[in-house]
């Protein structure tokens, strides 16, 4: 164990941890010149197209007498859960700094999470090499962040190869070694999977104490499941078996396990030493083995409904979302049923580029087509019983009677941004429904600005591409869920032709009802196809209307295969066309086609 070095890489989306990893990997020669490509540790398609690293990736590298097992993590606000797992599994961490842009929001918030875990901590500076970088000045906001001299800070261009051994020889001298005891009982902390339809889950392991091989009964401690080793392995980036796997070692276990629920992220693996009395963690006998701390388990804020397009591919929708689960723990997920879309899910997420990324993997990896509900966030109602509900669609709101109190979440917002773009950047903030706590001034150059918000705001106003687009990519922002406060809630009901549609319907702050109630009906009025009568489209409180919208009939010239002869036979086809069309009318129902809703949805 003393030449293994386990270590991720933490830092804010954007600073260069992809094109980095692709360096340690051409330097330790892990991946031949050949195979070679950039974004190598992005398996994903979708990571290529944006961008972005979405799912974290080990990989395993011989450097001089060392094993170096890296964690390359995302950096975006919507994946924190991704990058706390991977430093469950670590001694160390390089915190990459972009120098055009210096410490961001989520810098910081990766941080914290690092420090948590008692991580040597190794700070770096990418992206020296262009002419718009300001080294001097991200030294100097990391040297005082971090409270350490500057010489200890390494300075890099990860895509010229520019002192990458240097960070290496680094990782081998300030991250120290994992400890255990290969004779101890296994115990192995799962911090991934995924599914393999031959070899069952396969449980992406850190190992720290025992050993595991090949044929080994083992059980699952908090799932109390059992399962028997197919294989053990390690990362290469690929899969690659290897005998057996000892204490310090990061790798995979193919489990057996077919059922994915019963693999879950943050349990701990341990070995079964009689068939009859596996070692259940709350086993009183002297050689139980204790649970390793897991993680916290993931909150979703987000909430958005997924139908699928075609009825018969809902149990397609259901298998594909139990698939994305196993190596997504954060998503969560549950059967929904609405009248105008039929069977579905009700789905969170822990925020909206999150959202993005599922259903557009399900739509890709799985030919599903969808329609999605507009997102939301969850609410909680006190009832007149004072027994407290918690409230994640439209559907789930009660009768105004019943509902003595509403509350929804309040988040501590952080946004850091550069001295040129406050104005900018406070004029966004001020539209937001939010309080300043704090200003701090990082330097001359950055100021980092404390609010606090409705989550509601955050989500529903798509704040972070906003944020995004006035500071040109250089402001950033993260937030931290504070409290449950009071709030005038209403739901807001949508009407064609008068009948009430539940798919459209959602719940609203009093004093925006109204504007929301417009929008949504000048949305409808597009997207509805129009029909032989016009079409009346409310919104309404209760049983008040507080907005209209009507769809305008389409015209049918009935009497256009007419030439000349007695005007009563004109009339007469008028007023059939005329009786007709109130009928329909009286029937009171329209289909609104699938497409409508997702226009409607569209932000």
């Amino acid at each position: 164990m003393e030449n293994i070095r386990n270590f991720a890489v933490i830092s804010h989306i954007d600073a260069g941890k992809s094109t980095l990893a692709d360096r340690f990997l051409e330097l330790t020669e892990t991946v031949q010149k050949r195979k070679m490509q950039p974004q190598y540790l992005d398996m994903m398609p979708l990571e290529r197209e944006r961008g972005i690293t979405i799912k974290m990736q080990p990989v395993r590298m011989k450097y001089k007498d060392y094993t170096l097992n890296l964690i390359d993590t995302p950096g975006h606000v919507d994946f924190t859960y991704e990058v706390s797992r991977s430093l469950e599994a670590v001694e160390g961490a390089l915190l990459l700094v972009d120098a055009t842009k210096g410490i961001q929001a989520q810098t910081l918030g990766n941080l914290e999470l690092a420090r948590q875990q008692e991580l040597a901590i190794i700070p770096v500076v990418n992206k020296i090499d262009l002419p718009q970088a300001r080294v001097a000045e991200a030294e100097k906001e990391i040297a005082d962040l971090l409270e350490i001299d500057s010489s200890e800070i390494i300075k890099i261009s990860a895509k010229e190869g520019t002192n990458i051994e240097e960070v290496l020889e680094a990782v081998t001298k300030r991250i120290p070694p994992p400890r255990g005891n290969k004779e101890k009982p296994l115990r192995a902390l799962i911090f991934d999977s995924k599914y393999d339809p031959y070899k069952g889950v396969l449980a992406f392991v850190r190992v720290f104490e025992g050993e595991v091989k090949k044929d080994q009964q083992i059980y699952l401690i908090q799932t109390e499941a059992r399962g028997e080793v197919k294989e053990t392995g390690i990362f290469n980036p690929e899969l690659r078996p290897v005998e057996s796997l000892s204490p310090g070692e990061i790798g995979y276990l193919a489990t057996g396990i077919k059922e994915s629920g019963k693999v879950r992220v943050g349990d701990t693996i341990t070995k079964i030493q009689n068939s009859k009395n596996p070692l259940f963690p709350h086993s009183k006998t002297q050689n139980s083995v204790l649970a390793l701390p897991g993680y916290k388990e993931p909150q979703p804020k987000v909430f958005i409904s997924l139908f699928p397009v075609k009825s018969e591919d809902y149990e397609l929708l259901k298998s594909s979302l139990e698939r994305l689960k196993l190596n997504d723990p954060a998503l969560v997920f549950q059967p929904e049923l609405k009248e105008a879309l039929g069977r579905g899910f009700r789905c969170g997420f822990l925020g909206l580029l999150h959202a993005e990324i599922v259903t557009e993997r399900l739509k890709r990896e799985f030919n599903l087509d969808l329609v999605l509900s507009a997102p939301s966030v969850v609410y909680k109602i006190i009832n007149q019983r004072d027994q407290e509900e918690l409230i994640y669609t439209s559907a789930d709101w009660p009768q105004p009677s019943e509902i003595k109190e509403s509350k929804e979440l309040w988040i501590k917002l952080k946004v850091l941004t550069p001295t040129s773009y406050l104005g900018r950047v406070l004029e966004l903030l001020e539209g937001l429904e939010s309080r300043q706590l704090e200003t701090r001034y990082l330097g001359s150059e950055k100021v980092e600005l404390i609010y606090e918000s409705p989550l509601r705001e955050i989500v529903t106003k798509n704040f972070y591409d906003k944020l995004k687009g006035i500071s040109q990519g250089f402001a950033s922002m993260d937030y931290q869920i504070s409290e449950w406060r009071q709030a005038r809630l209403v739901k807001l009901d949508i009407l064609v032709l008068g009948r009430k549609e539940e798919a459209l319907s959602r719940i609203v702050p009093e004093k925006e009802a109204q504007r929301e109630g417009r929008k949504i009906l000048e949305r409808l009025k597009e997207a509805l196809p129009s029909q032989l009568f016009s079409v009346p489209l409310q919104a309404a409180l209760g049983g008040k209307i507080i907005a209209r919208e009507t769809l305008r009939a389409r015209g049918k010239d009935v009497i256009a295969p007419l030439y000349g002869g007695d005007y009563s036979r004109k009339r007469k086809l008028l007023e059939k066309q005329k009786k007709g069309k109130k009928e329909l009318k009286e029937k009171g129902r329209i289909k609104i086609p699938s497409k409508v809703f997702l226009e409607v949805f569209k932000s």
